[in-house]
C-alpha cells in the first residue's frame, strides 16, 4: 500500500532522478527521453539489474560518460555520451523502434509540456515557430512501453500548472502516463484519479491551490 511522504525542501533535477531511479523494479527494460530523464542512467545500481535501451538502437547503456570514458561515436538518443555495460548490444533503428512499438519496454521515462488528469500526455509541441517539427519516437514510446513516468517541472514559467483537466498542446499519447515526477510532489495517475505520493517543499493543501482539478493524498 502506498503511504503519504513528504520532505522540507523541493527536489533538484538529480534528487528527483534518483527517486525515480529506485521506483525502477528490478531487472527492468527502460528507455530514458531527452533531457531530465536521461539523469536516471546516473543512478541505477548494479542490484537492480535495469538494461536501458536507447532509441537510436542500444541495449545496455550505463551512466552519461565523463572525461576520458567520452566516445563521440557512443551517444543517446539526446546526443550525450555515454558509457556502455558488459554484455551491450546494437542494433538497427528498426529493430529498436520494434522493440518499442512491440510492448517489449516495461517502463519509459520521458519529459512532458502537460500531462492531463487522465494521463494524456503532449511532449513534443507547443505551437512555437521554432518548435521540434515533428513528433520522433515519443509517440511509440509513450504507447508502446507498459508504463510510461514523466519528469518535469509542476509550473510552466508563468506559474500555471502543467497538470491539466484537458491538454491544450498537441497529444502524444492517450492515456498512457501512470506517474508524474516533479520537484513539489510525485503523482499517481489511477483511472482519472490523481494521487499525491508525495510533497516536496510544500503541503497537500498548498499542491492543491496549484493543480485546477481535485487531488487525493496517498
Amino acid at each position: 500500500m502506498t503511504t503519504f511522504a513528504s520532505t522540507d525542501t523541493t527536489l533538484d533535477k538529480n534528487a528527483l532522478a534518483q527517486v525515480v531511479a529506485a521506483d525502477i523494479a528490478p531487472g527492468a527494460f527502460v528507455n530514458l527521453g531527452i533531457g531530465q530523464p536521461t539523469l536516471v542512467s546516473n543512478y541505477l545500481t548494479v542490484d537492480q539489474g535495469v538494461t536501458l535501451h536507447t532509441e537510436n538502437g542500444m541495449l545496455g547503456m550505463g551512466p552519461q560518460a565523463t572525461g576520458d570514458q567520452i566516445d563521440e561515436d557512443l551517444i543517446n538518443a539526446g546526443k550525450i555520451p555515454v558509457t556502455e555495460l558488459p554484455g551491450a548490444s546494437y542494433f538497427h533503428h528498426a529493430d529498436s523502434f520494434a522493440m518499442m512499438r512491440g510492448g517489449h519496454l516495461d517502463v519509459c521515462v520521458l519529459g512532458a509540456f502537460q500531462v492531463s488528469r487522465e494521463g494524456d500526455l503532449a511532449n513534443w509541441h507547443t505551437g512555437a515557430p521554432d518548435a521540434i517539427p515533428a513528433v520522433g519516437g515519443a509517440m511509440d514510446l509513450a504507447i508502446g512501453a507498459k508504463e510510461t513516468w514523466v519528469m518535469m517541472t509542476l509550473l510552466t514559467k508563468d506559474g500555471s500548472s502543467k497538470l491539466v483537466d484537458t491538454l491544450t498542446y498537441p497529444v502524444t499519447g492517450l492515456g498512457c502516463v501512470k506517474r508524474v515526477y516533479t520537484e513539489q510532489a510525485v503523482f499517481l495517475i489511477e483511472e482519472g484519479r490523481v494521487v499525491v505520493r508525495s510533497t516536496h517543499g510544500t503541503t497537500f493543501e498548498e499542491l492543491q491551490e496549484k493543480v485546477p482539478f481535485a487531488l487525493e493524498r496517498a
